[in-house]
């Protein structure tokens, strides 16, 4: 058994456990050990074995049965313990609930008795303090003080209370008999009233918390409590505005004064409101009066910074006074004391507003077109004007001389980022110093300023100068700048498109003016895209028109019909190369000037029309069969051009096109072939003829016949 339980080891693995036993019965390893392999003396070992874990399985169950015996014995005594001491406790509570009705019974009789004695007590009280006041009212009658109290200065809390409550009993008495006595009565009152606002006066000079407390609460029951509280104010702000900031003055003063008029006051939200008001009403308002009045006409950007300044530096104050207990409605209150400071300032705010921004941004402007030594033209008006417009939008073409600007675009990035700077500080003084109700009207008379003086005098006077220099189609060697104009408004567009979505959208995006907001940058922008894509328009004819100048005087007849078949480079001709070098450099330009779809579209109408020149181009010359060769050389040339384009249908019609002129190169009896090739095969059969129509051998081999 000892050696069954050593092979039970923590933890208990079954395949070591066999492999254990195993290893320790002679011939029984895997290996065989020192002895050979016994299979039978194994299973002898492995049948002991069982009979031994059947024996030790029988012993360790009959245990089990013992202690779950010995279990339940133990519980069901417990049970029985428990069940004694329920009802022990139900007893002890039987005899708690006896024991608290007597005590309710032996109270109320205590409290009956007690109302008893004080029914009793509380009329001879009354009538002892009633004594006690005709005996001090006989002293005021009879015109002389005997009693101490009225005589000693350390008993002015005792003289005060009865002083008080004679004041009141006097008020009640007839004026004609009792004229004299209520005249001293009074006297006595204001005397000591006069009294303990000294000596609460002192009190606080010397800082003693606790005798203010005493003689505040004395007072509390006087009409001259109100002028306490008034000399308590006035002292707390002695000393209290040393340095220049007013309003972290004010925050540290009434942080100080909060702690200490718990202590010595009833109601410390009332005063501390009042306090509060006293500082508003003056220390601010004069400081804000001060600040403003010096600049509001002599310095108006200043008057709105200071505006926008003292207005969010009052709020922030009243942000943090809202931490002390001030009464029940604290925000009202300090809102209210805010208006009375700034009402008269946030009238006439919005109109001051929009009087800055106009002469600061027209100031802006002609600042930029006097470094220029530029005299800004008038745009004009009136139905001349505007039939001009339409004509030059329709056709294209240049009504009135260009304008040569020499290169420069009128429309300057330092001058839109000073308009759009100028435009965001008036949109923030806006949401700040604007009545909620009012907010979406001013932003949006602010957005118009915008639109007038960056949009309208800016962007939009630059487009008509920069329309106006575009040169004609048939212009010779033409700078072409309005691209310069296009990429720089493309930038302006964005950084106002900026500005629209951060500080406009959030003030205007729950009002009505949201639509009209919306509706008035939709106007403007597509007013300026129609500008835009003439002036592209025109710009593409112009380029068109260099490159047909190109043509007109570097291709030559004889390049296609040299003298000397026999002895001709096979190479693109100087005109494809100047035309391809110039169309190379458009295309980087077009790509610098525009972001997104827009590069694409300009480049496809670019490529379009650069194809059809280059088409109608080569139908205008005869070739002979080393002259089309020469034409596939400069089509092919061109063709490299087109994949500078990046545009597929650009690229589409080059590969067509040096495909149809392979009809200028091919024998004739492979025409048809060629002419029903993939590329050719979808083509008019006129176009095809004309192209045939162009070699000089047309006649002479009758080609004719091959598209009859």
């Amino acid at each position: 058994m000892s050696t069954t339980a050593q092979l039970f080891e923590e933890p208990f693995d079954a395949d070591e456990y066999i492999e254990r036993l195993a290893w320790r019965t002679p011939g029984g390893g895997s290996k065989g050990g020192a002895e050979a392999f016994d299979p039978k003396r194994l299973l002898e070992e492995f049948e002991n074995h069982i009979e031994e874990l059947k024996h030790l399985d029988e012993k360790i169950q009959r245990r089990v049965e013992k202690l779950e015996h010995q279990c339940h014995k133990e519980a069901k005594e417990f049970a029985h313990k428990v069940q004694d001491l329920q009802r022990s406790n139900q007893v002890a509570f039987q005899h708690f609930q006896e024991l608290d009705e007597h005590i309710s019974y032996v109270a109320t009789k205590v409290c009956h008795l007690g109302d008893q004695l004080e029914g009793v007590n509380t009329p001879r009280q009354r009538a002892v303090e009633a004594q006690r006041l005709m005996t001090y009212f006989n002293e005021f009658l009879d015109g002389e003080l005997r009693s101490d109290v009225f005589n000693n200065p350390e008993k002015i809390k005792e003289a005060a209370d009865i002083i008080q409550k004679l004041h009141l009993i006097a008020q009640e008495l007839p004026f004609d008999r009792f004229a004299d006595v209520k005249a001293k009565i009074a006297s006595k009152y204001h005397d000591l009233e006069r009294q303990l606002i000294q000596e609460f006066t002192a009190a606080q000079r010397r800082g003693e918390i606790g005798r203010m407390r005493e003689v505040a609460a004395v007072l509390l029951h006087f009409k001259g409590y109100a002028h306490c509280v008034d000399v308590y104010i006035k002292q707390c702000q002695e000393g209290a505005y040393m340095r220049s900031d007013v309003f972290e003055d004010t925050a540290l003063l009434c942080q100080r004064v909060n702690k200490q008029v718990g202590e010595v006051f009833q109601s410390p939200e009332t005063v501390m409101a009042k306090l509060i008001q006293n500082i508003f009403e003056n220390k601010l308002q004069a400081h804000v009066k001060e600040k403003l009045d010096e600049t509001r006409h002599s310095d108006v950007e200043q008057y709105l910074k200071n505006l926008y300044d003292l207005y969010t530096r009052t709020t922030a104050l009243a942000a943090k006074l809202t931490e002390f207990n001030l009464g029940s409605d604290k925000h009202t209150f300090l809102s209210k004391l805010i208006k009375n400071i700034f009402s008269t300032y946030l009238e006439s705010y919005i109109e001051m507003e929009k009087d800055y921004l106009r002469t600061r941004s027209a100031m802006i402007l002609q600042r930029y077109y006097d470094s220029k030594n530029h005299q800004k033209r008038p745009l004009g008006g009136g139905s001349i004007q505007e039939l001009k417009e339409r004509i030059r939008q329709r056709t294209n073409l240049p009504l009135g001389p260009s304008i040569d600007t020499h290169g420069e675009t009128f429309l300057s990035q330092e001058v839109v980022v000073n308009l759009l700077q100028e435009t965001r500080h008036a949109f923030e003084r806006c949401n700040r110093l604007s009545d909620p109700s009012d907010l979406p009207k001013n932003a949006f008379s602010i957005f118009l300023l915008l639109v007038e003086h960056l949009c309208v005098d800016h962007i939009d006077y630059a487009l008509e100068i920069g329309l106006s220099a575009i040169p004609s189609a048939d212009a010779k060697n033409a700078n072409l700048y309005f691209l310069d104009v296009v990429q720089q408004a493309n930038t302006i567009f964005h950084l106002f498109d900026k500005q629209f979505n951060d500080h406009l959208m959030p003030l205007i995006s729950s009002s009505p003016k949201l639509t009209e907001c919306l509706h008035k940058k939709k106007e403007v922008i597509e007013q300026m895209e129609v500008k835009l894509d003439t002036g592209i328009d025109r710009t593409l004819n112009c380029m068109v028109g260099q490159m047909k100048h190109i043509l007109a005087t570097e291709q030559k007849k004889t390049d296609f019909r040299p003298e000397d078949e026999n002895n001709v480079m096979i190479q693109c001709t100087t005109a494809c190369s100047k035309v391809c070098v110039y169309v190379s450099r458009q295309v980087e330009r077009v790509r610098k000037s525009m972001d997104g779809k827009n590069v694409d579209t300009v480049l496809t109408e670019l490529g379009v029309r650069f194809h059809r020149l280059i088409h109608e181009h080569l139908q205008q010359y005869s070739y002979s069969s080393m002259g089309g060769m020469l034409a596939i050389c400069d089509v092919a040339e061109y063709r490299k051009s087109a994949k500078d384009f990046r545009v597929p249908l650009v690229l589409q019609l080059f590969d067509t096109l040096h495909a149809l002129c392979n009809l200028l190169v091919v024998a004739p009896d492979n025409l048809k072939q060629v002419c029903s090739g993939e590329q050719l095969t979808n083509l008019d059969r006129n176009l095809l003829h004309a192209f045939v129509q162009l070699r000089v051998d047309y006649r002479q081999a009758r080609l004719g016949r091959h598209f009859s």
